[in-house]
């Protein structure tokens, strides 16, 4: 008699945030393979053990580079990460094998007043781990203040709820969707044209290592085609601007209801708010790669290189 296959092995950082996006995903493998079992394999990356490390200091991929040397080793069979926390480039030997439907991608803020970003009263203290956010919000109000703030979801919603250093924070929508509390908890979505979400923002991705047909194979019913575009295109805007950027910069694509275009926001600013430079593309969705570049290079149109590398273009 044939034993059965042994369980898939899903690996996922251990926050509750994460875990929770990691079930989204493994009740679509289990429901599309009935006959297999996977089971999700908690790891606490780099990131979350430097607590108190600001996120600019760790750099991207901190919270995904734990569960991907897993992944490398075969000691897990696949991985979810948030697609957001994902450099452009992986690691050799490692692959994207699908982005699930994405969550909405857009940023909230959860104040005390319960009132819109323009209704804020002047000096009212927002939270945020992200020089994007602290960019835009303080280009569209320059009289708030940012103040520093890291934790899981429930950790900064706790430090709005008890007040003292916190008036607010400034979140990601999906990430309280995902945990049930958007609705009880964010008080104003802010609009792209505001806010432009970080290049895979909302979305998840799914891992594997570069060449196991069989992983992708389990993992192709996960993928979202209009989601890979969209998050293949943010993915390419950042690769295109390169690794010397030395001021926060933002992709949002949405695909048109006809499927065949993108429309993509890009956005680079300084974390002061003092100048931000934007851009709005739309580009063929058959080569989320090429819209990419696209965006990137209208961004750089604008003068944006002058804050991003000091000059103009790229190498220029």
């Amino acid at each position: 008699m044939t034993s059965p296959p042994r369980a898939v092995r899903v690996g996922s950082r251990a926050s509750k945030l994460a875990m929770a996006q990691t079930e989204e995903v493994v009740r679509v493998l289990r429901s599309a393979w009935g006959d297999r079992r996977f089971e999700i394999v908690p790891v606490v990356p780099e990131g979350d053990r430097r607590k108190t490390a600001p996120l600019q200091s760790l750099g991207r991929g901190a919270f995904v580079k734990g569960v991907e040397e897993r992944l490398l080793a075969g000691a897990i069979d696949m991985a979810v990460h948030s697609a957001k926390d994902m450099p452009s480039a992986l690691p050799d030997g490692l692959a994207i094998a699908a982005f699930p439907k994405r969550e909405d991608a857009r940023d909230v803020i959860v104040n005390r007043w319960g009132v819109s970003l323009e209704a804020l009263p002047s000096g009212a203290r927002i939270g945020a781990s992200s020089p994007r956010r602290s960019g835009q919000i303080l280009a569209a109000r320059a009289d708030v203040e940012i103040v520093p703030m890291r934790g899981n979801v429930d950790t900064r919603l706790a430090r709005v709820a008890a007040g003292g250093d916190y008036d607010g924070a400034a979140l990601a929508a999906a990430g309280l969707r995902r945990l049930g509390l958007l609705d009880e908890s964010a008080h104003h979505i802010l609009p792209p044209a505001v806010c432009v979400p970080d290049a895979g923002q909302g979305a998840l991705a799914v891992e594997t290592r570069a060449g196991d047909a069989e992983m992708e194979r389990l993992a192709a019913p996960t993928n979202h085609p209009p989601t890979w575009a969209a998050v293949t295109a943010e993915r390419a805007f950042v690769e295109t601007l390169g690794g010397g950027c030395r001021v926060p910069v933002a992709a949002y694509a949405v695909p048109r209801e006809d499927g065949a275009t993108l429309r993509i926001r890009a956005m680079a600013c300084l974390p002061d708010g003092s100048r931000v430079f934007r851009a709005s593309t739309t580009a063929p969705s058959r080569d989320p790669q090429a819209a990419g570049r696209q965006a990137a290079n209208a961004l750089l149109e604008t003068g944006a290189g002058v804050i991003l590398y000091g000059r103009g273009s790229v190498g220029g």
